[in-house]
């Protein structure tokens, strides 16, 4: 179970990275601001800020499941999966508030992917660690 946690863990960091890169980095292409967010080209500017912000509270989350996973690898076991418990409960949590907004209307796009992407990995992650 502990490799399972371990890979589930990693996965979500990964995920995160590529939602970092998006919001972050490429968030000013159509096909990233409408293909993935369903944002319009009037949308890009006003919401600019808010995605190169958030793109990096995205990257600090997958920053945390791999030092996570590290650590436990270099035999600090306690750090190792304290720091997993925090990062995939919080994105965890992240994918059913953003799986909520889509379903209250409040978010473009509406697609299940997103919100399955950011809870589906962790939450594997949080119930491998309890077995583990």
């Amino acid at each position: 179970m502990a490799l399972l946690a371990q890979i589930f863990a990693l996965l979500a960091g990964l995920f995160h990275v590529v939602v970092f890169v998006m919001e972050s980095v490429l968030f000013e292409r159509p096909r990233v601001y409408h293909g993935v967010f369903g944002a319009t080209a009037e949308d890009v500017k006003p919401m600019r800020v808010w995605a190169f912000n958030i793109g990096f509270y995205n990257l600090f989350l997958a920053i945390g499941a791999i030092v996570g996973v590290i650590l436990w690898w270099a035999g600090n076991d306690v750090a190792g999966r304290t720091l997993l418990v925090f990062t995939m409960a919080a994105m965890f949590l992240a994918g059913c508030v953003l799986f909520l907004s889509d379903r209250l209307g409040l978010r473009t796009g509406g697609s299940i992917t997103g919100p399955l992407g950011q809870a589906i990995p962790p939450l594997i992650a949080l119930i491998a660690l309890a077995f583990s």
